[in-house]
């Protein structure tokens, strides 16, 4: 065996033998893979095998095509069989809101390449004619769906990365994993102690205990999962091709054929989650104990759906346990907090989304970054203060889930409320109805008189709509107020900080008393933060970006840390409100006559009421407007000093829905739909913000010149569109000339406007004012007509005052 190794992968199913091969793939031979029984011994040899590039995330469906692609390679380079069938798929709607989605995802496909298509009952009995199609209203058909050989999948994984090098030592049982002061690791196997400077945990069901070695939690639970495989079947047998995999979410199933019968598992209501206390290490070939009960149910609208099952004798059941993420994606990445230790683990759909997760992972490890935003399987986009407790009824809930209905608008009730501010209590009295981000309770609106206390989750404009128009038409006439909770937010201090921030950003960093708007970029000059950097002396920042995404932003700062800077996550440490409309000059210079003399992007310290505050004047609603921090401790306080002044003006509680609103009236862009890692500064405008004057050589200064000099073929525009009853989410495509040319970023209802509107990135030599498209919504091609000037203070007069 190796003493010493690159990198050491643990756990040999075929997420592990996929890191190992796309590690060779990109040119690192000295890797090596540990695995305590054989390859597969864990939730690998009893899958059932099936792909599909169907997911949520367009990224994510992007790498499950990925994934079904690179089989045939592997069959090539290997000359191993992975026993494919590509047999395609439906998936059926059996109402108008599971039709919605299907159209939905069926238009985002379109610019990703996919073919895929909506078909019609007709269509779908021709295709999966043991399909009853009675009530259903149609389907999405992917061509690219089929199943294959897992354990013969793995193994071609494994023969591959052999051939580029790797070594794989089975029978090989890690008990310890101990980091060395100078970062790198010594994995303490049963053979002996491998010296590694990277390790890999790919331990599946296994990975909770392999993280719990580094002192590292893994949100990840293990989920019972049945399938069951029936005797030959006489109209199977009568077929002249393989019959294609159907996805039943109203029984929630999916079928194939296996041998000349039938395969069909459930994701069953009454589900149970397996090893809560830990995986048992001498697991391995076991199946658990067949269990009817559960998906009784199940079966019996199954009979429904495909008659044929009804009089078919089992073969054999499978049921095995497989591990779930809160939210049902992987957990790829640097773990957060650790040197050279990465996750590859909570893969449930292993053979949809192995290949993507090992290119994903060997990119970012040998490359330093990842070629799309993978921020849908990081690791680091849950925080610490994740629990046990919260993972077990996420992990149910989405298993529940798995073929429900998944809304643009919808709120999950699962382990909620998680986290609050101080103003929970007193918002939820005065109507708060509830969204949650990064684990916060955040108010998206608040219902006032007979508005809904429940917002009906819908792809078209909910009913939560009368209320957002209040909301937003009050900030823009008088003024309103809402918490600064949701943004994340890091103090940077010491003597080399203004140095520092130099480096990390592209912007220019401002004199003490000022604020600045910069992008944060990677080497690859891809945006990774949209920051507000408040100087409030010489050697002491506050920066600004998004929540969700604070430890992922903090991991950053800690892999490009250096002396004489230190970088605090306060994200939870300061808390505040945000005011804004005409009258929010008039509130805080009541309460602090030397507010009035406030710029427009300054920053300032100052007492409110008995507060001890920041106060910036700025407003993502584009309005004039204040951002005001202070000490959670000191948060009801100043709410009460706040709204006791701002009842004068005529002050309202307004919400997530209702800023997300006044943003598009400036056509302001909003982290992970306009901005991204998926995207560069001057493809989205950020580029304005880039100080190409300053004399320091910033992460990505050389990929942002080289656009400086060549800009890039697309461009962020705003298009006002000829709507009805349904608004862009994202990813729509934007057709130009008969042809699918760009894709939609964001968009909604802007309330102050009374129109739609849409940012989408298009062909930049198109970009002009008055371009007209159409926008496909919900299967509908809408008109939609590129504009330039904002719809709000186009000027900026107000907001800057």
């Amino acid at each position: 065996m190796k003493t010493t190794t690159r990198v050491a992968v643990i756990g040999g199913g075929v997420v592990g033998c996929s890191v190992l091969y796309h590690l060779t793939k990109l040119g690192w031979s000295d890797v090596m893979l540990i695995e305590r029984s054989e390859l597969t011994s864990g939730s690998t040899w009893h899958a059932a095998g099936g792909f599909h590039t169907l997911n949520g995330d367009t990224n994510m469906a992007a790498l499950q095509g990925y994934t079904i692609n690179l089989y045939k390679e592997l069959e090539e380079i290997t000359g191993m069989s992975c026993g494919l069938h590509h047999v395609g798929g439906v998936t059926l709607a059996d109402n108008q809101e599971r039709f919605d989605m299907l159209l939905a995802e069926r238009a985002k496909h379109r610019y990703m390449g996919l073919e895929t298509e909506i078909v019609g009952p007709e269509e779908i009995r021709k295709i999966a004619p043991v399909t009853n199609i009675d009530g259903i209203l149609g389907a999405l058909y992917d061509p690219l769906d089929g199943h294959l050989d897992p354990s013969g999948t793995t193994h071609a994984y494994a023969k591959a990365a052999r051939m580029g090098g790797a070594s794989i030592e089975t029978h090989c049982k890690v008990e310890e994993t101990n980091q060395r002061p100078d970062g790198t690791w010594d994995v303490v196997t049963n053979k002996g102690t491998i010296h590694a400077e990277h390790i890999v945990n790919a331990g599946g069901l296994w990975a909770r205990e392999v993280g719990a070695m580094a002192g590292a939690y893994l949100p990840l639970h293990p989920m019972e999962h049945q399938y069951i495989v029936t005797d030959d079947i006489p109209q199977i047998m009568e077929m002249d091709g393989e019959h294609p995999h159907v996805m039943d979410p109203a029984g929630e199933s999916y079928l194939r054929q296996e041998g000349r019968g039938l395969c069909i598992g459930f994701y069953e209501q009454p589900c149970r989650p397996w090893a809560v206390d830990g995986t048992p290490w001498d697991f391995g070939h076991e199946l658990l104990p067949d269990d009817y009960d559960k998906i009784e149910d199940s079966i019996a609208f199954a009979y429904k759906r495909f008659p044929v099952l009804e009089t078919a004798g089992i073969k054999s059941v499978i049921h095995g346990p497989f591990t779930f993420a809160p939210d049902g994606n992987p957990l790829v990445g640097p773990v957060p907090g650790l040197r050279n230790y990465w996750s590859a683990c909570g893969v449930m759909a292993g053979f949809s989304q192995g290949g993507g997760v090992g290119l994903m992972l060997a990119q970012w490890m040998i490359e330093g970054e990842t070629e799309r935003d993978v921020t849908a399987m990081d690791v680091a986009r849950f925080g610490p203060w994740i629990t046990k407790g919260y993972t077990l009824p996420k992990v149910i809930e989405n298993y529940q889930k798995r073929f429900s209905v998944s809304y643009p608008n919808e709120e999950l009730p699962a382990a909620r409320p998680h986290r609050t501010t101080p103003m929970y209590d007193t918002f939820t009295k005065m109507g708060a109805v509830w969204g949650q981000q990064f684990g916060l309770e955040v108010a998206n609106y608040f219902a006032v008189g007979d508005e809904p206390a429940f917002e009906t989750p819908s792809f078209r404009r909910s009913n939560a709509f009368d209320a957002t128009r209040r909301e937003v038409e009050a900030v823009r006439a008088h003024v309103g107020i809402n918490e600064l909770q949701n943004f994340g937010k890091f103090e940077v201090t010491g003597s080399g900080a203004r140095a520092w921030l130099d480096r990390i950003m592209a912007g220019r960093i401002p004199v003490p008393g000022r604020v600045s708007l910069t992008p944060m970029l990677s080497p690859k000059g891809r945006l990774m933060g949209d920051f507000t950097v408040s100087c409030l002396s010489e050697d002491w920042f506050q920066l600004t970006a998004s929540y969700g995404y604070q430890t992922i932003h903090h991991r950053w700062f800690e892999q490009h840390n250096q002396e004489g800077v230190s970088v605090r996550n306060v994200s939870d440490r300061m808390t505040g409100f945000q005011i804004a409309g005409p009258k929010s000059a008039q509130i805080v210079n009541a309460l602090a006559p030397e507010l009035a003399e406030m710029r427009f992007m300054d920053v300032k310290m100052i007492t409110l009421g008995s507060v001890d505050c920041i106060v910036q004047r700025l407003s993502y609603t584009g309005d004039l407007g204040y951002e005001i921090y202070c000490d959670p401790m000191d948060q009801r306080r100043l709410w009460t000093t706040l709204w006791s002044e701002g009842k004068q003006h005529g002050m309202t509680l307004f919400g997530m829905r209702a800023m997300m609103s006044l943003r598009l009236d400036k056509f302001f862009g909003s982290w992970l739909s306009e901005f991204s890692p998926d995207y560069t500064a001057a493809e989205t405008g950020m580029d304005r913000f880039i100080s190409f004057k300053k004399n320091t050589d910033f992460i990505g200064r050389a990929a942002a010149e080289h656009e400086r000099a060549s800009p890039p073929t697309r461009q962020l525009c705003a298009f006002e569109v000829d709507a009805q009853t349904a608004d862009v989410v994202a990813y729509e495509p934007v057709w130009i000339d008969g042809e699918v040319q760009g894709f939609c970023t964001s968009g909604g209802y802007s309330h102050h406007a009374r129109k739609s509107i849409a940012q989408a990135l298009i062909p930049r030599a198109l970009a002009q004012e008055g371009l007209v498209v159409e926008i496909e919504i919900l299967g509908q091609m809408r008109k939609a007509t590129l504009i330039t000037e904002a719809l709000f203070d186009a000027d900026g007069a107000r907001m800057r005052g």
